[in-house]
């Protein structure tokens, strides 16, 4: 039996975000499908698999919950077989992750109050495991030792106007380990600029370590309203009764993130800077940068592409279906079952105004 580079911690938790709708990557995306149930680029594997996945290597699978749209929980289920059923937990309403993180983090609580807590994202893509699992065992080591909230920091390479960034204080608390002065949204193309040459700005990777009664703690000082909603009714989780409950509690939390419900106002925030190869896969452009391309810097996710004098484009389609393209520069070309898009790179970001034109003229049915 071959040795396990990583002993799995059982006093560990992992929370996978799955619930957001990718409307960026439409028409891949779509409501009944989004992108972390994708294989957006063309590995053979969905965004959701690659992200168990990794977990896997660090806790045992019983230890990972998958927190996701109630309508989701079908489909988590069907992409994640070895998951246990009752490890899927969804959500009645869509309310940005501060509930979601009180929910999953009052239920685990019941469960092992003394255990450590990982969330992460289900639709980001990370190059290089080793390293990444390296940088979660240093969280843990810290936040075991320490009273802190964790956050992971990506060191930037570009001056990136699509990530928020997390400031911090230059002076290393323990080794790999520094104090977070401010998170700032995302910034324009100058302030990027600024943030990256002064090398103590890291991108927000949305990934959090801390220990769960920590956490909970940190939403009893800075959220007390949400906390309240949990803590008065916590007898329940885990139980025939929690469905109901939480039906009764997510209408009535604030629809915020926990960066600006918890993060932004606690002063135990701490943050691990590092690369391993990381991005969010937020739009197209990152799709792009981060698969294969050919000598023609193309990026095609489909069997049966040909393509005349064109360059720097992506290209998704069908496996079936051959698509034939001349003269393209810097293009987006998307085919599904029932929608094309052929969409310019620079205009993105305008994605989601054609989702909201295509929404008010045709309805539903092609979101």
């Amino acid at each position: 039996m071959q040795q396990e580079m990583h002993h799995k911690h059982t006093n560990t938790y992992v929370a996978i975000m799955a619930g957001g709708i990718g409307s960026r990557f439409w028409p891949l995306s779509r409501v009944n499908h989004p992108k972390q149930f994708l294989d957006i680029l063309g590995t053979g594997k969905t965004l959701i698999q690659q992200t168990f996945e990794r977990f896997e290597k660090l806790v045992p699978i019983e230890n990972i919950y998958v927190v996701t749209a109630n309508e989701y929980i079908g489909i988590t289920g069907h992409q994640l077989p070895a998951l246990p059923k009752e490890n899927i937990i969804g959500e009645p309403y869509r309310k940005n992750t501060a509930p979601c993180i009180a929910y999953i983090s009052f239920k685990l609580q019941q469960l092992n109050p003394e255990a450590s807590l990982i969330i992460a994202p289900a639709d980001h893509l990370i190059l290089q495991e080793d390293k990444f699992l390296e940088t979660c065992e240093d969280a843990l080591k810290f936040v075991n030792h320490f009273n802190a909230l964790v956050t992971i920091g990506i060191t930037p390479t570009y001056p990136n106007t699509g990530y928020g960034y997390i400031q911090h204080d230059g002076d290393e608390a323990v080794p790999k380990v520094f104090k977070v002065k401010t998170f700032t949204e995302k910034p324009n193309k100058e302030l990027a600029k600024t943030f990256i040459a002064s090398g103590d700005f890291l991108w927000n990777s949305g990934i959090f370590v801390w220990q769960i009664k920590r956490g909970i703690h940190a939403f009893q000082k800075h959220m007390p309203e949400m906390y309240e909603l949990f803590a008065s009714e916590d007898e329940k989780l885990n139980t025939e009764e929690e469905k109901e409950m939480i039906e009764n509690i997510y209408p009535q939390c604030s629809n915020i993130s926990i960066d600006f419900g918890v993060m932004e106002k606690a002063d135990n925030v701490f943050v691990i800077p590092a690369s391993f190869g990381w991005s969010d896969l937020g739009t197209w452009n990152s799709a792009w940068e981060n698969m294969e391309k050919d000598y023609l810097e193309n990026a095609v996710a489909g069997d049966n592409v040909i393509v005349f004098d064109t360059t720097k484009c992506v290209v998704h389609v069908p496996d079936k279906k051959l698509v034939v393209l001349q003269g393209l520069e810097d293009f987006i070309v998307a085919d599904t079952k029932d929608v094309l898009l052929i969409c310019h790179k620079d205009k993105e970001q305008e994605i989601k105004h054609y989702v909201a034109e295509v929404k008010r003229n045709k309805g539903d049915k092609f979101l």
